[in-house]
């Protein structure tokens, strides 16, 4: 069972000062033309916890809140990072979640983005986050604004129930058995108890299990459920899946489908970029330079211009051969 050290590319600013911050921002928002290279050489170089308090002491100085004056003085992509650096990570997926679910079509990609890929203590986090900001239940807006077998996936997944640590080689080759039959029958049941067991055995035992799937069926779990299951149910399988195999992977998979199939679907960009910045951001560019030659540095330089370009770029993070 492999446990890397994952590494984000921001990191707590040495030196800080929120005073400071928030005087310089504070210009930067006031001046005759905004002056956005100020907020990008703040924003993307501060961890989420020292811009809550730059926030704090904006509120303090100028009596108005910082979220509420980039939004006034910025506009587009560029202004949707800056603001998304703002949240707090609970509330940055309780954004996201609320937009994909309310939005005038449901984001099915974003919801299983982010319910396949969290931890319990981040759904706990984020269910919270979710009813303070919009005085609504998470779980009953999934319930509401999705249906069949990939609604019930997500309200498990919702539940944030798996279990953690805990494997059992004697009960790994018997879930294996039940995948396996789960992607011949593809009954209503089958289906249930395929999803039961993605999300809820703990992650050392999902690698057990994947490996006795494979000496069953000789076949490996992805291109099975890819085989017998279509729609968003199955892309939330494999989701839920590549994530328990190697979440820097599957970031990297979903940013470059983001960046090449879609012509750079901004919004996964955005939300990717930020959310993951200060747990695996390095992991995820690693993994994308060794699957698709290409760094993630210069696909970003490649579709993304001016100041939204710069502002994704210092979030990336390179190294000299990005560039």
């Amino acid at each position: 069972f492999l446990l890397q050290q994952t590494q984000g590319t921001i990191f707590p600013a040495p030196n800080f000062n929120p005073i400071m911050d928030a005087q310089l921002l504070g210009g930067a928002l006031q001046g005759i033309s905004c002056e956005k290279d100020v907020l990008i050489d703040i924003l993307t170089q501060r961890c989420n916890s020292q811009r809550l308090m730059i926030a704090e002491a904006y509120r303090d100085m100028y009596g108005r809140d910082l979220i509420t004056d980039l939004k006034e003085n910025l506009s587009h992509h560029f202004k949707e990072v800056m603001v998304g650096l703002m949240y707090p990570p609970a509330s940055y997926d309780a954004h996201e979640l609320w937009h994909a679910l309310k939005g005038v079509d449901t984001e099915e990609k974003c919801l299983i983005d982010i319910l396949a890929s969290r931890s319990n203590m981040e759904i706990f986090q984020m269910k919270e986050a979710y009813l303070m900001q919009y005085n609504t239940d998470l779980q009953q807006d999934i319930n509401s604004e999705t249906s069949g077998h990939f609604r019930d996936t997500l309200m498990n997944l919702a539940q944030g129930t798996r279990m953690e640590g805990y494997a059992d080689p004697s009960t790994a080759a018997q879930d294996a058995m039940i995948l396996w039959e789960a992607c011949q029958q593809k009954t209503g049941e089958h289906k249930n108890m395929l999803q039961m067991i993605l999300c809820n055995r703990s992650h050392q035992q999902l690698w057990m299990v994947f490996q006795e799937f494979q000496n069953i069926s000789g076949q490996d779990i992805v291109d099975a459920i890819n085989e017998c299951y279509d729609g968003y149910f199955q892309e939330l399988l494999v989701a839920i899946v590549l994530c328990i195999r190697d979440k820097p992977s599957y970031f990297a998979y979903r940013l470059y489908n983001a960046i090449h199939d879609f012509g750079f679907h901004n919004k996964t960009v955005i939300r990717i970029l930020i959310a993951r910045s200060e747990i695996d951001l390095i992991n995820i560019r690693q993994r994308y330079k060794e699957r698709y030659g290409k760094s993630l540095f210069h696909d970003i330089k490649h579709f993304a211009s001016g100041h939204y370009e710069s502002a994704l770029l210092a979030i990336c993070a390179g190294d000299a051969e990005d560039y």
